[in-house]
């Protein structure tokens, strides 16, 4: 990939994202920091510009048909296109989750973010995904997403905590990301997931036992694919992840 790659990181304004963009800012790359929050979002491009990286601004809530639409529009007419997509932005919804407890509005509120947001995020920057030469779709899920894991053992540090909504939410998007790959595999976009695996993050309290920068490796490695890389994968820093 060129030094005029064009990416945009979903949620970057903080935690994981902004590492996200960081990274691939210090590859030469220009960088969408895509948040809804307009003085969260400045002070992120703000902080990424004074370290050398070329960022910019993208107001954008996963959840609204016409923000992601008006972002698209940003990144067709200021900047001439899209090459890398990350999709970054995420909810637990709030906790505790105990099925047996949880309110369908609290399921409805993760799944809105953490799926629907993903699939409309995808589906209107495609356009401009098609035009680039490599493009690059990385969806952020999580190892708690994982069937055979929940399934396996009861280890916290595995699967956290019982999780009615956040875990379902993302092994939905993990199902839904398999059937991107499939529709979108006679093309050139490579699309993938990663886990960030347990950063201490404000999702989590900060309880988490890696640093937000740890957890932005494996994005990064997934949108700096080379062209012959994989394509509908499930993948941590170890490598994959059972499904």
């Amino acid at each position: 990939m060129s030094e005029t790659t064009i990416a945009l990181v979903t949620g970057a304004n903080k935690g994981i994202g902004y590492e996200i963009a960081a990274g691939l800012g210090a590859r030469g790359w220009k960088v969408g920091v895509g948040a809804r929050d307009y003085a969260r979002r400045e002070a992120a491009v703000e902080k990424l510009r004074a370290n050398g990286a070329d960022a910019f601004g993208v107001p954008l809530d996963v959840t609204d048909d016409a923000s992601v639409a008006a972002a698209a529009r940003l990144l067709e007419m200021e900047q001439g296109g899209l090459d890398v997509l990350v999709n970054n932005a995420g909810i637990t919804g709030g906790m505790p989750q105990n099925p047996t407890e949880l309110s369908i509005d609290t399921m409805r509120t993760a799944v809105e973010t953490n799926v629907f947001g993903v699939v409309r995020v995808i589906n209107t920057m495609l356009p401009l995904l098609r035009r680039s030469a490599s493009p690059r779709i990385v969806n952020m899920s999580s190892g708690v997403g994982s069937l055979t894991r929940q399934t396996a053992t009861d280890d916290p540090m595995t699967v956290g905590p019982i999780s009615g909504a956040y875990s379902p939410s993302k092994t939905f998007l993990n199902a839904v990301t398999v059937q991107y790959a499939k529709e979108l595999r006679d093309t050139n976009i490579l699309i993938n997931l990663g886990c960030p695996g347990f950063v201490a993050t404000d999702l989590n309290g900060f309880r988490g036992v890696r640093t937000p920068e740890e957890g932005a490796r494996i994005a990064i490695s997934l949108a700096t694919l080379p062209d012959d890389g994989p394509t509908g994968g499930y993948f941590e820093d170890a490598g994959p992840i059972p499904w």
